[in-house]
């Protein structure tokens, strides 16, 4: 049985709202995580420059493709053994100071080891060696192309913007240009996921 869903971008989009606190307020990383989970009705991020990025919680259809991607990637990382994967609700503190949330990540056990105990209960103060980003119907596709730069800034060794719209996929490696894969049956992660493919085909 076909149990694909098609996606359409949305006529009345559910907006990013960006508040700008500083310099009135500035929230240590662990009294922003604590903001965040009191607010946990709310998608919160915050920019390197202290802005914070207010999105409403996802849609049934982009919190269902979201699943699709997280399961093949978890599967994978549980295989692999190398590294653990997240869902879209793992934070990240990046080295510029963002805070981010991608849809779907995945980072090597032994920069793991490096960080206590205690940190990983909060956000992890590490960029991702991977994330997928899905573009959905309340994203700015600038803004978040941005972000998968300002990821690779920070020291992402690969990253996957995909486009269910337009069906295609844009893939983000430190010192190169981005590739554009247009209507792929799908993305391969090697070498920095040796193994690895996202089969498309269950997505679009």
């Amino acid at each position: 049985m076909n149990t694909a869903i098609k996606y359409h971008a949305s006529p009345d989009p559910l907006p990013c709202f960006p508040l700008r606190v500083r310099p009135l307020v500035a929230f240590p990383d662990d009294r922003f995580h604590e903001f965040c989970r009191l607010n946990g009705e709310l998608e919160i991020e915050r920019t390197a420059q202290g802005d914070l990025l207010i999105t409403a919680l996802a849609s049934f259809r982009t919190s269902h493709l979201n699943l699709r991607i997280a399961v093949q990637l978890g599967q994978w990382a549980e295989r692999d053994g190398t590294g653990l994967a997240t869902e879209s609700s793992g934070g990240f503190i990046l080295p510029d100071s963002a805070v981010f949330a991608p849809d779907a990540a995945w980072i090597r056990k032994d920069r793991l080891d490096a960080v206590p105990e205690e940190q990983q209960h909060q956000f992890l103060p590490l960029c991702p060696d991977f994330v997928i980003e899905l573009l959905s119907p309340s994203d700015v596709p600038s803004r978040t192309q941005a972000k998968m730069r300002e990821y690779i800034d920070n020291g992402l060794r690969l990253g996957w913007l995909i486009d269910p719209f337009e069906r295609r996929v844009h893939v983000y490696r430190p010192g190169a240009a981005v590739q554009v894969l247009d209507d792929p049956d799908g993305v391969d992660g090697t070498p920095v996921l040796p193994g690895f493919r996202l089969d498309l085909g269950r997505i679009w």
